[in-house]
C-alpha cells in the first residue's frame, strides 16, 4: 500500500535495518528521516513534524519506551508503530498501553510494513475528520435554537454528524420524529450552519392555522383578493427569500396547499393567491412531521409527488428512549437554562431522582423532560431536587430502583461522576457480552476501537 507523500521517521540502531526500511518506505510514496536512538529520534521531532513514526524497541542511549514516554509527554499526535525482534506479548501490550498505534515483529515482510503504515495513515485522516466533525457539533449544539440537542450516546453523535453533512448542501430535507424530539432545533441548526445563516429563518406551523388562511400567509395575496384584502401582502415563502422556511407538521397541509406548495418546489416560484403574476422565490425548504408520510400517502391523504419531492434528505431525530444515557447530560443543559430564566442557581439532581427520570420512558421526549424539570424546580425552592418534586407518574418510580441505582452511582450528586459510572458499566457489560472481545465491544456500543481502548485505559478495565 502507497503512502500519500507523509512524512515518516524511521528510527533504529541498525544500519542495515534503517536502510532496508528507508528503500521499501521510499518507493512506498513516504518522505523519510532517520534517526539512530531515541535521543535522535526526539530531536528530529523537534525539528519538524511527521506524520507516522517507526521505532525499534531495544536501541542504546534511549529505547523505544523512553522515546515514546517522551514523545507522548511532548504532546506528538502521530501514530508510533514499534517494533522489535524480540518480541513478546507483554511487550506489545505495555506498548500499546503506553499510547503506541500499533506493534510489529522483526523480520517482517516489506508489504507488511507498508499496509501497517497505510493503516495507521487511514486512522490519522479519520480521527482528524472526527475531530472536524466533533469541533463542528459542539459548534452546532452552541449555536442558537440547537443549544438543547446534546448528547454524547453513539446515536445522538451520529445524528448530529449528519446534521452537519446536510447542513452544507442547498437541498430540501424532511425531518421526522415523535412530539418533543426538537425537529424544528434541529431545522434551526441546519440553517445556523449552512451558506443561508445570515439570511432569514421563518418557522411555520402547518397545522396550528385554518386552512383558508394557511394559503395567504404561505403565498400572499394581492389586493380584492377576497373580503378585507385591502393591499398587496407579501407571503412566507417571498419574506423567507434567500433564507429558510421551516414548515413543521407538514402532514397537516390541506390538499389545495400540497397543489401549490409542490409548484413552488419545482418551478422555484409562488403565485400570490389572486394573482396573475408568479413571483421567483430563492428558499430552502425542511419540512418535518410526526407523522408516518408513507401511510398518509398510501390512504390519499397526502400528495406522492410531493411526499417525494420533500423526502430529498431524510433526519429522523432520536427519540429519548433510544439514548438514555444522554438525560444526565440534558439535565444539566436544561437545568442551566431554566435557572437562568427563574433567575436562580442551578440545582442538584439526588441519586434517587436521577434514577427515577432514567426510570422512565419518555413518550414527550425532551419537551416532557423539560416541564418535569422545571417544575421539580418551582416546587423544590431550596439547591436539590428530590424525588417528591417531580411529576406524580414520575416520583413514584423512584423508590422501585432507588436502591439499585444508588449501588451504581453511589450518593454523588455529580452529573459528570454518574455518567462516568453508568459509562465503565456499559463497556464492562459489553465485553463480558462479547467474551472480552474488544472489536465486537466497540461495535455493541457503538464507539471506535481506538476510542474503546482510550477509556479502558481510563476506567482501569
Amino acid at each position: 500500500m502507497a503512502g500519500d507523500g507523509g512524512r515518516l521517521l524511521i528510527i533504529d540502531d541498525e544500519e542495515s535495518m534503517l536502510e532496508m526500511l528507508s528503500i521499501v518506505t521510499s518507493k512506498g510514496g513516504y518522505q523519510v528521516t532517520l534517526a539512530r536512538n531515541g535521543e535522535e529520534g526526539l530531536g528530529a521531532l523537534g525539528k519538524g513534524s511527521f506524520s507516522l513514526v517507526l521505532c525499534d524497541l531495544k536501541m542504546p542511549r534511549l529505547d523505544g519506551m523512553g522515546f515514546l514516554e517522551k514523545a507522548k509527554e511532548q504532546g506528538i499526535e502521530a501514530p508510533i508503530i514499534m517494533m522489535s525482534a524480540y518480541a513478546a506479548i507483554e511487550d506489545a501490550v505495555a506498548a500499546i498501553k503506553a499510547g503506541a498505534y500499533d506493534f510489529i515483529t522483526k523480520p517482517f515482510k516489506a508489504d507488511e510494513v507498508l499496509l501497517t503504515l497505510g493503516r495507521a495513515a487511514e486512522h490519522m485522516r479519520l480521527r482528524r475528520e472526527n475531530l472536524l466533525l466533533r469541533r463542528q457539533i459542539d459548534d452546532l449544539q452552541r449555536e442558537q435554537g440547537l443549544a438543547d440537542m446534546v448528547g454524547k450516546s453513539g446515536v445522538m453523535v451520529s445524528f448530529l454528524q449528519t446534521v452537519v453533512k446536510v447542513a452544507q448542501y442547498d437541498t430540501t430535507v424532511l425531518i421526522t420524529g415523535e412530539s418533543g424530539t426538537g425537529k424544528e432545533l434541529v431545522a434551526r441548526g441546519i440553517h445556523h450552519k449552512s451558506g443561508r445563516a445570515d439570511k432569514p429563518f421563518l418557522a411555520v406551523n402547518c397545522g396550528g392555522m385554518p386552512s383558508s388562511l394557511l394559503e395567504s400567509e404561505l403565498f400572499g395575496y394581492v389586493k380584492g383578493a377576497f373580503t378585507g384584502a385591502e393591499k398587496d401582502r407579501k407571503g412566507i415563502f417571498q419574506e423567507a427569500h434567500g433564507g429558510t422556511l421551516f414548515l413543521d407538521e407538514i402532514g397537516e397541509l390541506p390538499p389545495d396547499a400540497q397543489v401549490k406548495l409542490l409548484r413552488v418546489l419545482q418551478e422555484r416560484e409562488v403565485r400570490p393567491v389572486g394573482g396573475a403574476r408568479a413571483v421567483p422565490v430563492d428558499v430552502r425548504v425542511l419540512a418535518a412531521t410526526a407523522r408516518d408520510l408513507e401511510e398518509e400517502v398510501a390512504v390519499g391523504r397526502f400528495r406522492e409527488d410531493l411526499f417525494y419531492r420533500l423526502n430529498v434528505i431524510r433526519l429522523h431525530v432520536p427519540p429519548l428512549r433510544e439514548r438514555m444515557e444522554d438525560i444526565p447530560l440534558l439535565c444539566a443543559r436544561l437545568l442551566d437554562r431554566i435557572a437562568a430564566k427563574l433567575d436562580r442557581q442551578p440545582p442538584e439532581l439526588r441519586s434517587a431522582t436521577l434514577a427515577a427520570l432514567l426510570r422512565h420512558r419518555w413518550p414527550g421526549n425532551v419537551r416532557e423532560l423539560e416541564n418535569a424539570l422545571e417544575r421539580a424546580m418551582v416546587l423544590a425552592e431550596g439547591s436539590v431536587i428530590m424525588p417528591e418534586h417531580l411529576p406524580e407518574n414520575l416520583a413514584g418510580m423512584a423508590d422501585a430502583c432507588s436502591t439499585g441505582i444508588e449501588k451504581v452511582l453511589g450518593t454523588s450528586y455529580s452529573m459528570k461522576r454518574e455518567q462516568r459510572e453508568m459509562e465503565r458499566a456499559l463497556i464492562a457489560k459489553a465485553l463480558a457480552a462479547t467474551g472480552g472481545n474488544k472489536s465486537k465491544a466497540g461495535l455493541l456500543l457503538e464507539i471506535s476501537y481506538p476510542s474503546l481502548l482510550s477509556k479502558m485505559k481510563e476506567y482501569g478495565l
